[in-house]
């Protein structure tokens, strides 16, 4: 978008200025890369041709299905006996020569109709953009030679290719025509087989007017270059693939008609019947400029910040340690405490440890050791002798077995 009031005019023999023209309103328009995307995508689509299957492709079989009861699906399977054909299930897009899946049919929707006040305020966008600089190198455009944008010569009516090429090469426009044909390559796929062999960059659009008409002929072998009517201006050409930012060269008499084509703020566009630009919603688009610059600042309101205890949600106590110190005082003396009883807990079993495994410590326990040996067999030995008077008096008749628990029951009778 520029706001130039005036635009140079160049020669196309000479590189020197031969005059200046008024830059038309529309390259004032508001630059709307969803809209130029959203038109392109659709009017794309209506050169396409329809294309479909053969509507009885994958159904020219003499086939019906089994039905239930016999333990196989009920895909319809080939009639007749006698051949491994036979049986075979067909029609499916699973099958053997089956139909393919949701057949191509001509009938579906190829075409799409746009709206033309859509259309035209996508060519408006298209156009700003074309005299934007950094969208014209965005796009991959070859201007570093190019003295001005839009780009204006005083006309093009040349009957032959070189002599066009020369006007262009004057214009600083050799750079972009050269990456236009060293870029030409072939087309990855099937597509090169028919006639998309090879695929070329896009280079500069010409817009002619009513007096240069011979630059339609002399422009046809130039690769890269196309050319175009300022009456018919054609979003697809001026934003290829949806992109804005083409390289345009107008000639003087097609960038004169653009005011009385698409109009003014003031006026609207006469050849287009009544068309109004938009307008940009902004002036200054520079957002971040606008927010810290001391006028919005001094009429800010200051932060406002909020203490309440309430609006910052419960916290739980026994995860979260200032809730804790709130409710119970004696917390953090008691979290101490018990860190300082574990402390000592901790040195004192390590103490106990390194004394168990020292020189002194491992003889204390032989000792200890051989005193509970010790005694472990003598109370072994007196359970022993304890038996053996047992049984030397059942031996010798003075102790019967049973005896004292016949006694004990006279005695409670």
């Amino acid at each position: 978008m520029t706001s130039r009031p005036t635009v140079s005019v160049y020669s196309n023999d000479t590189e020197k200025v031969v005059g200046s023209a008024t830059m038309p309103a529309v390259f004032t328009a508001p630059i709307r890369d969803d809209l130029v995307q959203f038109c392109h995508g659709n009017m794309a689509k209506n050169r396409r041709q329809a294309h479909g299957v053969y509507f009885k492709a994958g159904h020219q079989h003499s086939a019906e299905s089994w039905g239930t009861g016999r333990a196989v699906a009920r895909i319809p399977r080939i009639s007749g006996s006698g051949t491994s054909r036979a049986g075979q299930g067909a029609f499916g897009n699973m099958c053997r020569k089956g139909r393919m899946f949701a057949p191509l049919t001509i009938q579906r929707k190829w075409h799409r109709k746009v709206n033309l006040n859509q259309k035209r305020n996508a060519v408006a966008s298209a156009l700003a953009a074309a005299a934007c600089g950094p969208l014209v190198m965005a796009r991959g455009h070859k201007i570093d030679d190019v003295p001005e944008l839009p780009l204006v010569v005083d006309h093009l009516n040349s009957e032959k290719t070189s002599a066009l090429l020369k006007s262009l090469d004057n214009l600083g426009v050799a750079g972009d025509l050269s990456r236009v044909r060293n870029n030409k390559t072939t087309r990855a796929g099937n597509c090169k087989i028919r006639n998309g062999r090879f695929t070329i960059r896009k280079g500069p659009l010409i817009i002619y007017g009513d007096d240069n008409n011979a630059v339609k002929r002399s422009a046809r072998n130039l690769p890269g270059v196309d050319v175009c009517c300022v009456s018919r201006l054609n979003l697809l050409q001026l934003a290829p693939g949806g992109h804005l930012g083409r390289l345009v060269i107008f000639t003087q008499d097609a960038f004169a008609q653009l005011d009385n084509i698409f109009g003014t703020y003031r006026t609207r566009g006469v050849a287009k019947s009544g068309f109004q630009l938009g307008r940009n919603m902004m002036t200054c688009a520079d957002l971040a400029r606008i927010i810290n610059s001391d006028q919005i600042q001094s009429k800010l309101r200051i932060e406002r910040k909020n203490f309440e205890i309430s609006s910052r949600g419960k916290k739980n106590p026994l995860t979260n340690k200032t809730a804790m110190q709130r409710v119970n005082p004696a917390a953090k003396a008691l979290k101490a405490a018990e860190e300082k009883s574990l402390a000592v807990r901790k040195s004192t079993r390590a103490a106990a440890v390194k004394a168990k495994r020292s020189k002194a410590g491992r003889k204390e326990k032989a000792i200890r050791s051989k005193r509970q040996a010790g005694l472990d067999q003598g109370l072994e030995k007196s359970f022993k002798d304890a038996h053996q008077a047992v049984l030397d008096e059942i031996k010798a008749g003075l102790y019967k077995v049973g005896g004292d628990d016949d006694e004990e029951k006279e005695e409670a009778e």
